[in-house]
Formats: structure tokens, sequence, C-alpha cells
């Protein structure tokens, strides 16, 4: 009951607390003291994390969550509207780090280097919800999610669409994420995006114009209609006339999964057909002012540009970066024929010309009609390249209609000549319909159903969210456990609770809303099972290169009874080993690795040990991430008299100064070694890192 009292608290009382749909966001300052490195408990548990930031220098941020405390991630800086734009150019002065998904989380450090001012953290709480994802189809695109159906929350979206009078090219991103999602979670990564960018960047609406997650499903990005030319805000000086479609995951050192490739590939082709752009062109842009580029400048980019082609950023990552020539040429062999690159010159009452290309040698037609329809010129060709004038003398001020067509399997181009063709007749309104009911209580779920003790010391904490049509008096029980009586306002209510003190079981969670005489209940189950739990990754980096250091991990859980185990290592969601399969009674267990499957070491990267054990109960899994690393760290000097040296990963550097030998954690990039003695006379420097590999020794003077 306290627990829950605290949550309700504090829940009710943020004043920097935004609440979207699903989506529930706080921002606090985060105070900077002397040292580089600030903790801070988080003001809510969540699974999303954002950082704006003033000053030159850069943050990195850890989390804590069920299997302890993350690795270490540098914030990303996220491109925003262009000035002028009536959404503002970026906050004056400060990084806007994109929303990073982290995964169920409670607690956060951050740590900076070189000047930074001024912090501030945005902890997003974004609901899974474990629901069907249905995608639509438009005039011959690939399956897509919509805003309806990834549940975007137009409530907050502040201003009507922007229009540009034709899309030049597509710029391809980035979300700087984990790679390691359920289908599930990539929607409420969205959602994030979403409320992330509109409460806390001060967007219109999220930025992109459309997402792909690595299973290769595409989510509509910012509203306004996925075959018109809406402006972003994903690329400053560079949103006008651009498609900014995201990636949503880290792709700097890992390779977009074929399912995600070939996504893109589809959504390229189809959006860039619609604008008859060719993706194997270059575009002659003129930007907005950014970091990168003077306003006013001609640049010169590819149709399939990356978003480190426009401005000063890494994105879409190198892994990412490197494929698109590919998938540019994937791009342009797929959905054949296609029109590119229509023009129409000249006046009316003279001569106008009529060009485009083809994807190849066909034949084509191009029509003009007037407004009632009747077809006033038309000519035929057979070519990959069309080119017709017409002499237009006599045929009146128009308005006129042209189409350059070729088979019912090529997208015609189209347009106007001479003013505006009159629109349709609007179909007739439908009659007004009656005013929905107010639904009291729904929407009721508790996430996770199967709670288990993930870390050593974690509660069994279900996160639970249910939906007011009005202000009520709400109770909730699980079983003669009561968890809540109070007083809560209409919308969306998110809730935690620790049920530690319930034994293993199958329980029923049962929520009761009243209001003016009239009551609502919904139910949801919730398992409690303590089968499997404290699962931990022993070195959380290793190197299994048989130099005698951290070559081997051992993975370490408790069982409280005989059950079947697997233990499987799965790197971006796809299982690459299988480590044990068989019986193992209770008590505390550990399963060494090497590294191998089928006797092959694995490359380098991030992992995902996973454990799972099904009994009566339930079926139980815990993961807990790891790292194969086998490069050793570069230590080089950069000012030898002052100490000061640079490294290539974060390290345990040791040091040997006029004989004194001292220790020191230090970040990647430049530093200076904390010595306070006399002027060092002698020194000599080496580095490691996380999983035993060694630096070469620096020495000097």
């Amino acid at each position: 009951m306290k627990r829950a009292l605290l949550v309700l608290i504090l829940v009710f009382s943020l004043p920097a607390t935004a609440r979207a749909g699903n989506v529930t966001m706080v921002w606090r300052n985060i105070p900077l003291g002397p040292r580089a490195l600030q903790a801070a408990d988080a003001p809510i548990p969540f699974d999303m994390l954002g950082l704006h930031w003033q000053g030159s220098g850069t943050v990195s941020y850890r989390t804590f969550g069920k299997a302890g405390w993350s690795a270490w991630t540098a914030a990303d800086d996220d491109d925003g509207p262009d000035s002028g734009s009536p959404e503002g150019r970026k906050t004056a002065g400060w990084h806007d780090g994109s929303p990073i998904w982290t995964g169920p989380a409670t607690h956060v450090q951050f740590r900076t280097v070189g000047r930074v001012s001024r912090l501030r953290a945005y902890y997003l709480s974004s609901r899974v919800v474990n629901r069907p994802t249905r995608s639509l189809a438009i005039a011959g695109s690939p399956p897509i999610v919509t805003r309806a159906d990834w549940e975007a929350d137009e409530k907050i979206v502040r201003a009507d669409p922007l229009y540009a009078p034709k899309l030049q090219l597509a710029i391809v991103h980035h979300t700087a994420n984990t790679n390691d999602y359920t289908p599930a979670q990539a929607a409420a990564i969205v959602r994030g995006i979403e409320v992330y960018h509109v409460e806390a960047n001060g967007w219109n609406d999220i930025g992109y114009n459309f997402l792909i997650d690595r299973y290769g499903r595409i989510y509509e990005g910012r509203a306004g209609g996925m075959t018109r030319n809406v402006v972003g805000a994903h690329a400053l000086g560079f949103n006008y006339g651009t498609v900014g479609i995201a990636l949503i995951g880290d792709f700097q050192n890992a390779t977009p999964p074929p399912a995600m490739q070939a996504a893109l590939v589809k959504l390229l082709a189809w959006r860039l057909d619609v604008a008859h752009v060719n993706p194997l062109s270059k575009v002659a842009y003129v930007p907005g002012e950014n970091e990168k580029w003077p306003a006013g400048k001609v640049v010169i980019l590819r149709a399939i540009s990356g978003h480190r082609d426009v401005g000063p950023t890494e994105c879409p990552g190198n892994d990412a970066y490197k494929l698109l020539p590919s998938i540019a040429e994937r791009v342009a062999k797929t959905g054949l024929p296609k029109l590119y690159a229509p023009v129409v010159s000249g006046k009316l009452g003279g001569d106008v010309r009529f060009q485009a290309q083809l994807s190849s040698s066909l034949p084509w037609t191009v029509t003009v009609t007037n407004a009632a329809g009747s077809v006033v010129a038309s000519h035929a060709g057979s070519s990959q390249l069309v080119d017709w004038t017409w002499s237009s003398a006599g045929a009146g001020r128009g308005p006129f209609a042209w189409t350059i067509a070729s088979g019912n399997d090529l997208l015609p181009a189209t347009g106007t000549l001479g003013g505006t063709l009159p629109a349709p007749a609007p179909a007739p309104a439908p009659a007004p319909a009656p005013p929905p009911a107010v639904n009291l209580l729904t929407g009721l779920v508790a996430s996770p159903s199967v709670l288990t003790l993930g870390s050593a010391g974690a509660g069994l904490v279900s996160d639970v969210e249910f939906t007011l049509g009005e202000p009520a008096q709400v109770t909730a029980r699980v079983g003669s456990l009561q968890l809540m009586n109070a007083a809560a306002p209409a919308g969306v209510d998110h809730f935690q609770w620790d049920l530690s003190q319930l034994a293993d079981g199958s329980y029923t969670l049962v929520v009761t809303a009243t209001a003016n005489g009239q009551s609502a209940t919904q139910s949801a189950t919730i398992v409690i099972d303590r089968t499997l739990s404290g699962l931990t990754a022993t070195p959380t980096s290793f190197s299994p290169n048989a130099d005698g250091v951290e070559d081997t991990i051992s993975l370490g859980f408790v069982l409280t009874q005989n059950v079947p185990v697997q233990v499987t290592v799965e790197r971006a969601g796809v299982t690459v080993a299988t480590v044990f399969n068989g019986q193992l009674g209770p008590g505390s267990q550990t399963i060494g690795w090497d590294g191998t499957s089928g006797g092959v070491v694995l490359p380098d990267g991030q992992y995902t040990a996973v454990v799972t054990a099904p009994d009566p109960l339930a079926t139980v899994s815990l993961l807990t991430p790891f790292a194969i690393d086998t490069v050793p760290p570069v230590l080089t000097v950069v000012n030898g008299a002052a100490l000061q040296f640079q490294l290539s990963e974060p390290a345990t550097v040791t040091a040997v100064i006029n004989g004194q030998t001292l220790v020191s954690s230090e970040p990647a990039g430049v530093f200076s070694f904390p010595y306070t003695g006399a002027p060092p006379t002698s020194w000599s420097l080496s580095a490691k890192d996380a999983a035993g590999n060694t630096s070469t020794t620096v020495s000097g003077p």
C-alpha cells in the first residue's frame, strides 16, 4: 500500500509531466557538479530517454533495469525544423538528443565530456500494446502501419501540415536506438518518438515522414497524407521537398537486417515513383542554413541520401550509410516500368513542350484535355525519352489538364496548364452520428503479465494502465490485497504496484471505477513465478581470443525447482548460439560460454543472453546484455607534458608517474590523467577495456 500510494502521488503531482495516449513523459533538470559523472533516480519508471543539453560538450548515459546497468551510450543530436518554419528552428543554444528506447528502467547515470552547462532529461514510459498490427496499402504502396493503427496521439499535434510543391529526394536516418526490440515495442518506440518530438522538442508533429522497424514494418510518420509532399522536421535546412525515412535502431556498427532493407527498398521505390524521381539521379538542392551548409548554397545530392550528407551527424550510421548506393540500385530495379522527371515548359498561346524520361524504351502518349474532359491535343511515340511540343495557338486560356502515360503498369505524370480546373463536386455530408456513450472504464492492461525476479533485489512490479471516460473513484484488488482506493481523473491512468508479498500463483487483478452512481469493472490475469531469477553476465564484456584474459563469460541465475532450461544467445533479436539445453535442479546455476557457435567464434558486437524455463505456471524468460570485444583500446598521447591523452573507447588506465602507480577509469576521447603530485619527470600509461583487452603502453617524456 505504501508503495502504491507513493506512485499515485508522484504521477498526479509532477509539474513537468506530459501525458499523451499511451505515453507518459516527465522531464527533470539534472544538477551538474564538479564531477563529470552524475547520478539520478528517475522520477518515473521509464523505457525511453531523451536528453537536451547546452554547451559544446557531449553527454553519455547508462540506465539501470532488470538486467543491471546498461553500457554507456552517447546521446545523439537530433536535427529539427528549419529557420523561418512555424515550428521554429532548434531551441537556441540547446542540443536536442534523439529519444532512445532503453527498455524498462528505474535509474540513470549521466557523464559529460567537455563543456556542458545545462542538462535536461526526458523520461518516457511508452506502453507496449500486445495486439495485432494492421497495415494498409494505398495506391500501389507497400503495406504501411497507419497513424491510427500505431495509435498516434492526434490531440498533441500543434499545427496543420505544410506542403512542398514537389518532392526532390529522400533522406535516410536511423533513430540511434536499440536494435533489440519486439514487434509490440517497435510501435511503442514510434509513439514515444512522437511525444518527445512534440512535447520535448516543441515540433508540430513527429519529425520523420516514415519509420521502418527491424521486422520490415513501415510506419506512417508525420500526418498530412502519405502521397503528399509533407514538410517534416528531420534534417535542418533540408526539410522542404524531401521525405525523411528513419530506420528504428542504431546502425553505426550494425547492418540493417534483410527485412528492414527490403522494406526500405519497397518504400523508396513507391514514394519516389509517386514523385517521379529517378533513384539513381543527382539533385541540385538549395538548403536553408545549418551547421554544415550555408543558406542558399547549391548542394548536389543523391536522390537517396543519408542524413550525414546534409548535416553534421553520423546518422544513419556507418553500416547503413554504406548500403545506400546498393539500396538505390535495388530501388531502381523495383516496380518497373517508371516515368522520371516530367517537365512542362512554355506558355499557352504558343509552344508548350512536354518532356520526361522512361525507365526503358516504351510506347508513350501525351494527352491534353479541357475542363469538360474533352481531348484537345495528343501525341504518341515510342522511345525512352518523351519529348513533344504542342502548338497551343487558338486553344484558349484553359484551364487544361495534361497526362504523360505509358500503359497500365506505369504511374502516369499529370498536371494542369492555364489556371485551376474545377474541383470535383463534394460528396453529400453524412447525417451527424449520435454522441458516443461514455465508456467509464476501458483498456485495462497489466504489463508484464508474468512477474518474476529479474535482478537481485528487484521487486515483482506490475505496470497497470486503464482509461477512464470521466473522473471516477477507482479501486484495485488482487485477491484480498487492496492496491488502490483513490479518485482518478478522466483519461489514461498509469500505475505501478509491487506484488512481492504474494506467493507464486495465478491471480486476477480487478479494477472498478465508480462515477455518478454508475460503476464499471475490468479484470486482467497476473502470474507470479519466481522459478527463475537473478540472471547475470560476468563479465559484461569478454574477449574470446585465447589470450588467457576474460576469454569466457559466465551466465548465472537461480532456480527454485527442477525444470528444463534453455540458454541461448541473440544478436539483434536473432538466435546465433545455443549455449545449454537440459534439465537443472533448484539452486544457483552457472553456465559458461566460450563465445563460439558451431566451433566458430562470433564477431565482436552487442549480444543478449536469454534464459528460458517452462514450469506449470508459466514459461519464464530473462534477458541480459553483454558484449564480445577482442579489439584492444588505442591509447595515444595528445600532450605528454600536460598528461593529456586520447582513448578510442572507455577503459581503465594504469599510469606510473614519477614511480607512483595510479589507476583511473576514463571515457572515450581526450582526457587529462588525474595527477596532482610533483611535475612529471617520467610517465608510462596503458589502458584495459571492460573485456580485458590491453593497449600498447605509451611513455615519456
